[in-house]
């Protein structure tokens, strides 16, 4: 039996070397380049490695390496599912270039983005993907600046100075209420989260750019912001339509996210509402949950997972290609139409 190091410290690879009877050299070899080292030798060592419960010390490697095997992505809001996804198709894609994903949560706080973006720094990561809470956040410039891989998610570059992969959000906004108006209504509310975030601003861009165009009267698109994109702030857009007067009541409601329409459409079910009778709804980003609401959810589709592989494709080339030049990545939505406005066909 190998012999276990005394005084309860860890193993070291001097440890690992003398119970498998090798040279420091070769103990290295294996950790780093075991193609070298003889099918026996290697037995050999990982098998004192196992017995003597070896633990590799990563962070040195780090050190010597200048990088880490991982990738990191921080998220704008971890309760919402959409992100989930995103990480989801980032991870696929670490997974296969045999690395890891740190994911961290902003929470929309541009604070909290901050001190994670600093402590991945640390960890020397290959290169960091986010969903930022200001775009042009002076701690995002440092990131690229430093030369560090660094993707935006979910929302566009504007200077071009780093790689960016995003959903067209004014054109979502367009299909949405161009569908709305398609289906006869006249008053729509558009109910939103806090103008702060960009994804919102271009949304209501969108919707008020058809409504113009199809000559629409701009009072009889209703603007309910909201304070997040949360289902109980959908709840509560809710409680302040159903406040309006009948004359002034929109007859539709476009949600700048699914997660505000799923709030809205629980808010319609309990007053009494028929929903899409009484109101139709259609909310954006097509998460697993508008199919599968008690009334499904007409919602503007976004490519979630495909949006996390392209921003990771981008990221690890940026990390191993020294051609690498920046791209900014553009989806196009889709309208997936179902009984939440009276449909059950898809559009685009």
């Amino acid at each position: 039996m190998t012999q276990q190091p005394r005084n309860g410290r860890a193993p070291s690879v001097k440890d690992v070397a003398a119970a498998a009877g090798v040279s420091l050299g070769t103990v290295s070899n294996v950790l780093n380049r075991p193609s070298v080292v003889s099918t026996t030798t290697r037995e050999r060592v990982e098998r004192a490695m196992a017995e003597l419960g070896f633990i590799r010390n990563e962070s040195a490697r780090q050190l010597r390496a200048g990088t880490s095997r991982a990738l990191a992505y921080v998220m704008l809001d971890g309760g919402n599912p959409f992100f989930h996804d995103v990480a989801e198709g980032i991870e696929t894609a670490a997974e296969a270039a045999d690395l890891s994903l740190f994911v961290c949560n902003s929470n929309s706080r541009g604070e909290r983005e901050a001190k994670h973006l600093d402590r991945l720094v640390q960890q020397r990561v290959q290169g960091i993907l986010i969903t930022p809470v200001d775009p042009d956040a002076s701690h995002l410039a440092e990131i690229a600046r430093r030369g560090i891989p660094f993707v935006m998610v979910d929302r566009l570059s504007s200077g071009g100075g780093h790689c960016s992969v995003a959903v067209d959000d004014v054109l979502g906004g367009r299909i949405a209420v161009e569908h709305l108006i398609d289906r006869g209504h006249q008053r729509v509310a558009f109910v939103g989260g806090p103008s702060s975030i960009g994804q919102v601003r271009e949304r209501l861009q969108g919707a008020r750019e058809v409504w113009s165009e199809f000559g629409m009267a701009d009072e009889d698109l209703i603007h309910l912001p909201t304070e997040a994109l949360t289902v109980n702030e959908g709840r509560s857009a809710g409680e302040r339509l159903a406040g309006l007067p009948s004359r002034r009541r929109p007859t539709a409601a476009f949600c700048a996210n699914d997660l505000l329409a799923l709030g809205l459409l629980q808010h319609a079910v309990t007053a009494g509402l028929r929903v899409p009778d009484d109101l139709a709804i259609v909310g954006f980003d097509d998460i697993d949950f508008a199919a599968a609401a008690a009334v499904p959810l007409t919602s503007v589709r976004q490519p979630r997972q495909e949006l996390g592989r392209t921003a990771a494709r981008l990221v690890l080339d940026e990390a191993t290609n020294p051609d690498h030049v920046h791209e900014q990545a553009t989806f196009v939505p889709a309208l997936v139409a179902r009984a939440s406005t009276g449909t059950a066909r898809s559009l685009k």
